[in-house]
């Protein structure tokens, strides 16, 4: 469904866009749980859920890349995207990296669900106000970056000899 929404959005389709990545977040959110839940939970399902969370956030991001190339959009607008992009990506790898040293990593004000959240919000909102996405970029690529911070700082203490 993220690919659909990515695909609506590249073609100014914001407000379904939203509403799409909204519906298959809350179904993100579930799948995880509803695993445990039931006692079919695996690693290869963990790694796999992880690997498509994050080609599901790029091909978002490269949906709106796609709008405001279309539309003739700044570089401003683009480099703001590549941030979010980044910024999302580094977060899941700090955990995940973490994680393969043997240390618990989910601290940060910023994971996923909000990302998403923030995204589908701004989304919707862009629908009618165009700066709707911006802030909501700006939202994802700060918070972001804090949260990479947080985990690097957390790490680093974990480490501490």
């Amino acid at each position: 469904m993220s690919f659909g929404a990515a695909s609506v959005v590249a073609q100014d389709h914001l407000l379904v866009g939203g509403l799409l990545l909204l519906f298959s977040g809350g179904f993100d959110l579930l799948d995880g749980p509803l695993a445990r839940a039931k006692g079919a939970s695996t690693k290869f399902g963990a790694f796999l859920d992880s690997a498509v969370d994050r080609l599901s956030e790029a091909a978002l991001l490269f949906g709106l890349l796609l709008l405001y190339h279309w539309k003739g959009s700044s570089s401003a607008e683009v480099g703001l995207i590549y941030a979010a992009l980044v910024g999302s990506l580094m977060v899941s790898y700090m955990r995940a990296r973490a994680e393969g040293l043997g240390i618990k990593c989910d601290v940060g004000i910023f994971t996923r669900p909000e990302r998403v959240l923030v995204l589908a919000v701004g989304l919707v909102i862009g629908q009618f106000y165009e700066a709707g996405i911006l802030v909501a970029l700006g939202i994802i690529s700060g918070l972001a970056w804090i949260t990479v911070i947080q985990r690097f700082v957390h790490v680093r203490r974990q480490t501490e000899e």
